[in-house]
Formats: C-alpha cells, sequence, structure tokens
C-alpha cells in the first residue's frame, strides 16, 4: 500500500530589499500608501494608522503599543525587534512578511490574512487570529500563552521549536498543519484537528484530554 505522503511545509517566499531610504514616522498617515521605506527606532505608539499600506519596507526597534492598524496592509516587509503590549490590526492583510526577535503582549489579528509569513523567536501573549486565514505561515522558536484560531482557515502552517501554553481550534479548518515540533500544553477543540500532523508522542501526551473530550472512562 502506498504511503500517505505527510503534511506540505508552508512556501515562504524571499524578500529582497534594495535601496531602501529612510523614512520619517512623523509623515505617516492613514490609508496611504509607503513604499521602499526603512523605520529605525520609530515610536508610534497610539497612533491612528487604520488602512496604511507598507510596500518593500523594513521596520526595526519600533514601538506600536496600541497603534490603531486596522485593515493595515504589510507587503514584502521585515519586521525586527517590534514592541507592542497591545498591538492591534484586526482585518490586516500580511502578504511575504518576516517578524523576528519581537514581543507582543495582546495581538489582535482577527479576520486578517497572513500569506508566506514567518514569525521567528518571538514571545506572544494572546494572539487573537479568530476568523483569520493562513496560508504558508511558519512560527519559529516563539513562545505563545495562548493562540485563537477560532473559525480561522490554515493550510500549510507549521510550528518548529515552539511553545504554546492554550490552543484553541474551535470552528477552525486545517490542512497540511503540522504541530510536531511544538511543545502544546492544551488544546481546545479536539474535533478541528482533523488536517493536522501531531507526533506519536503528542498523540500519547494528550490521550487523557482526548478520553475525556470523548466522554471516554479509562480504568486498569
Amino acid at each position: 500500500m502506498a504511503r500517505k505522503p505527510g503534511a506540505q511545509a508552508p512556501r515562504l517566499d524571499a524578500i529582497v530589499l534594495d535601496d531602501l531610504v529612510a523614512g520619517d514616522p512623523e509623515t505617516l498617515e492613514p490609508h496611504d500608501l509607503y513604499e521602499g521605506l526603512r523605520f529605525e527606532g520609530a515610536d508610534l505608539a497610539g497612533r491612528d494608522l487604520s488602512g496604511i499600506r507598507f510596500r518593500e519596507c523594513l521596520f526595526d526597534e519600533v514601538q506600536a503599543h496600541d497603534t490603531a492598524l486596522r485593515g493595515a496592509t504589510f507587503a514584502e516587509v521585515e519586521i525586527h525587534r517590534l514592541n507592542a503590549p497591545i498591538f492591534s490590526a484586526p482585518r490586516a492583510e500580511l502578504r511575504s512578511v518576516t517578524i523576528d526577535g519581537s514581543r507582543l503582549g495582546s495581538a489582535e489579528l482577527y479576520e486578517s490574512g497572513l500569506s508566506s509569513v514567518h514569525i521567528s523567536s518571538t514571545k506572544l501573549g494572546f494572539v487573537n487570529l479568530s476568523g483569520a486565514t493562513l496560508l504558508d505561515v511558519l512560527f519559529t522558536g516563539c513562545t505563545i500563552d495562548e493562540l485563537d484560531f477560532g473559525s480561522a482557515k490554515l493550510n500549510r502552517v507549521a510550528f518548529v521549536d515552539c511553545t504554546i501554553g492554550v490552543l484553541n481550534l474551535n470552528h477552525a479548518t486545517l490542512a497540511n498543519v503540522d504541530l510536531r515540533r511544538a511543545e502544546l500544553v492544551r488544546i481546545d477543540g479536539f474535533t478541528a484537528l482533523a488536517g493536522a500532523t501531531l507526533s506519536s508522542g503528542q498523540v500519547a501526551d494528550l490521550a487523557p484530554a482526548f478520553a475525556e473530550h470523548l466522554g471516554i472512562r479509562v480504568e486498569d
């Protein structure tokens, strides 16, 4: 019998940023488009930048606490050392984006679209991706307290060397979601695990929770 193929890995686009010009964060306005800029050490805390669009830009050491980024678009963007105790970007679009070495407390990204996104070496508190669509997304070396994928659609999503406190999958739709290299403390929404790949050790660790969820009494 032919062996079933494993989960497909995320396909990440290469980001090439050449000849960037220093950007002035004071000039940023909601709904405007900014291209080919570099922002270093910018403080955007408390600003209303709803609907803003960034293309081929780099952000380094940026403060974005409580910045309003509803409906914002980030395309071919690198983000390093972003700090935001509250990161508010619902209904945002992230296409070909890397986020590295950052700290986000409460990240509101519900109903957002993420495509070819790599998040690495980042500390995340509560991440709200409910109703979001994720295609080709990779988490590497991240610590996540709570990750809410409620009613989200995920395809080719993987976690490598990550720790997840609570993973909420209620009503989510999964395809090619690789959880084998994630440390999972608790999963809510077991019925949505179809389409995910777990290691045999993870399945064994989760067996009591599976049994409880299914109403199975286990006795020796």
